[in-house]
């Protein structure tokens, strides 16, 4: 086990057992806090599947999430908080993809990665029976102030619920968990036969990383431990249990506008419309729709930055 500036790093193989050597990718660093620490993406050559490596273990990864970790503040609600009507018509007008589900009866929804409940609490609103699983003390506890079951820490440290689930969703949330595999395994004993998994991550078989590497706004080192492509992803899902039925990707262009702020910045252009361009994720609100019809084209060939997958559970699966 290495130390880099007082957090301890593990190396780990590829998950998927590959006994092939990796091959380097790149060399990033924290760009959201700028903390210290470089660190390295390697890739499978099996497998083909990428992995930060060596990485920040469970116990010192909360080093990089401090308080005002963006997702904590993006889905802080309050009970009475009602959706203003412009937003309603703009998620009518616009399909993003970002939190796309399938047509499901309501029932109960475990969401992975809540941060401080605002998906639930939609979800909740609509009938669903909803419950969370939060890293983030503080998130968690906000999470929980709405009124919902939520487990601070891993889904390897949660307890295994009362009742099954119809529905499991993270947004955002497969790359950073330091066993994928061993909690897609868990999820699936925790739903029923017929349950659905519906994730996002970001797609690193995309124009915006090959352009800008480690300028990439959604690589997000150390933050993400393994960074996928639709194939490796399906890879993955499989050997945890869960088979993907449909594909699709995020129609929003705004971690290439972020990039290039973090590519003109690492040339020496530090002004405020480069800062502009990094913070635009954040603020774009109604602007993103400005692209909408750019990004459509390449959600069509699969070359936007993010891609939302359903899965089903392979119930004939038996863990090996």
């Amino acid at each position: 086990m290495d130390i880099l500036n007082g957090v301890a790093l593990e190396s780990k193989p590829c998950p998927l057992g590959c006994e092939t050597d990796d091959e380097f990718i790149l060399t990033g660093r924290d760009r959201l806090f700028n903390l210290p620490g470089e660190f390295t993406v390697v890739r499978c050559k099996g497998c083909g599947l990428m992995r930060t490596n060596p990485r920040p273990t469970p116990k010192t990864i909360g080093f990089y999430y401090p308080d005002n970790y963006g997702p904590y503040l993006d889905t802080k609600v309050t009970v009475n908080e009602s959706i203003p009507l412009w937003k309603q018509l703009f998620g009518k007008a616009f399909q993003f993809n970002m939190t796309r589900l399938p047509l499901l009866k309501i029932g109960r929804m475990l969401e992975i990665g809540c941060a401080a409940g605002s998906f639930m609490h939609k979800m909740a609103k609509e009938g669903w029976e909803v419950e969370g699983i939060e890293f983030s003390p503080k998130a968690a506890e906000n999470a929980r102030a709405l009124g919902y079951r939520v487990h601070t820490g891993s889904v390897e440290t949660a307890h295994e619920p009362q009742q099954p689930f119809n529905l499991v969703a993270g947004w955002m949330v497969l790359e950073h968990l330091h066993e994928p595999i061993l909690t897609l395994q868990k999820l699936h004993r925790w739903t029923y036969p017929d349950a659905w998994l519906v994730l996002s991550v970001p797609n690193m078989d995309c124009l915006g990383f090959y352009i800008f590497k480690d300028a990439w706004y959604a690589l997000h080192l150390p933050h993400h431990l393994y960074h996928y492509t639709p194939k490796t992803l399906r890879l993955v899902l499989e050997q945890g249990g869960w088979q993907i039925i449909n594909v699709f990707h995020q129609r929003i262009l705004n971690d290439l506008i972020a990039s290039t702020g973090y590519f003109l910045q690492d040339r020496g252009f530090k002004n405020k419309l480069t800062q502009a361009f990094i913070n635009y994720p954040e603020k774009a609100g109604w602007k993103s729709s400005l692209l909408y019809p750019f990004a459509y084209i390449l959600s069509l060939f699969g070359q936007t930055g993010t891609m939302t997958v359903w899965a089903r559970k392979l119930n004939d699966y038996r863990k090996t």
